[in-house]
């Protein structure tokens, strides 16, 4: 019986070490070593971006059928410069912009002004600042607002996922607002102004500035505010894409250098104050 015994142990740590050394050498083949995105960004020959299609930042000219703005025509002398030649835009909403980008391998990068804080960084990495910008109240050319404080008995709305919609839930809770919306682009915001939806909106400075100057809304911003927001606009990537990052500062501070992103900057109606 002992014999028998000891038999059928040494059979059980045959049948152990045959399982685990066979399991191992199947974890070991299933490791698939993480692609350099820069690498197979060149290789491809094609630079994938995520955005809206949000005028003045990315957008379709319906001139040229081409991406422009101004996070559109950095991007563009950047991919230039690491001599890349074909950008291609998946168009996603603001507020899935850095979920999605995290979590499609298709996309190498997001842009849309996005604004570089500490929350955004905990998820996605990003590059050295491109430009500095700040926030706008608007409101319709007739209206009994004319200073922030007649704002308490306001609906005031902002976009989703956006600083200013956390700006003016921050606003609601101090009782600075009688109440707040959110939606889902800057032009359903302004819209719903119009309309008399909500009484006023607060969005980024810059996209106000060239929305009513180059479309019909019968609105205005809200003169001698200070605004409360001094964001920094940079491009967003995964964090793992280390080299592609670096890849993308190194242009960027050539750009700044040789005064390429000044001019993209004016070209695209910002000025010395948007300047860092």
């Amino acid at each position: 019986m002992k014999k028998i015994f000891t038999l059928i142990v040494i059979i059980a740590l045959i049948i152990i070490i045959g399982c685990d050394s066979g399991s191992s050498k199947i974890t070991t083949a299933n490791i698939v070593p993480v692609e350099d995105r820069l690498q197979t960004i060149r290789e491809k020959g094609v630079l994938t971006i995520a955005s809206p299609n949000d005028k003045p930042f990315v957008y379709i000219d319906p001139k040229t059928n081409k991406l422009s703005g101004i996070d559109a025509d950095i991007i563009a002398e950047i991919a230039k410069r690491l001599g890349i030649n074909r950008i291609e835009q998946k168009e996603i909403s603001f507020a899935d912009l850095l979920t999605k980008l995290n979590a499609d391998d298709s996309i190498d990068l997001a842009t849309d002004g996005i604004y570089i804080t500490p929350e955004r960084e905990e998820i996605v990495s990003f590059t050295q600042p491109l430009y500095r910008e700040s926030e706008a109240v608007i409101v319709p050319k007739v209206s009994k607002i004319n200073f922030k404080d007649d704002l308490k008995n306001a609906v005031v709305g902002a976009e989703r996922g956006t600083k200013f919609a956390d700006l003016i839930e921050d606003w609601k809770k101090n009782n600075l607002v009688k109440d707040v919306m959110f939606f889902e682009d800057t032009n359903k915001l302004l819209d719903a102004i119009s309309k008399g939806e909500i009484d006023a909106g607060v969005s980024d400075s810059t996209l106000v500035k060239y929305l009513l100057k180059n479309q019909d809304f019968f609105l205005k911003t809200l003169q001698g505010y200070n605004p409360e927001i001094h964001g920094t606009a940079g491009i967003a990537v995964k964090k793992s894409d280390v080299t592609l990052l670096n890849a993308l500062n190194e242009k960027i501070n050539e750009m700044k250098a040789d005064g390429t992103l000044y001019a993209i900057l004016v070209n695209n109606g910002l000025d010395r104050n948007n300047i860092i």
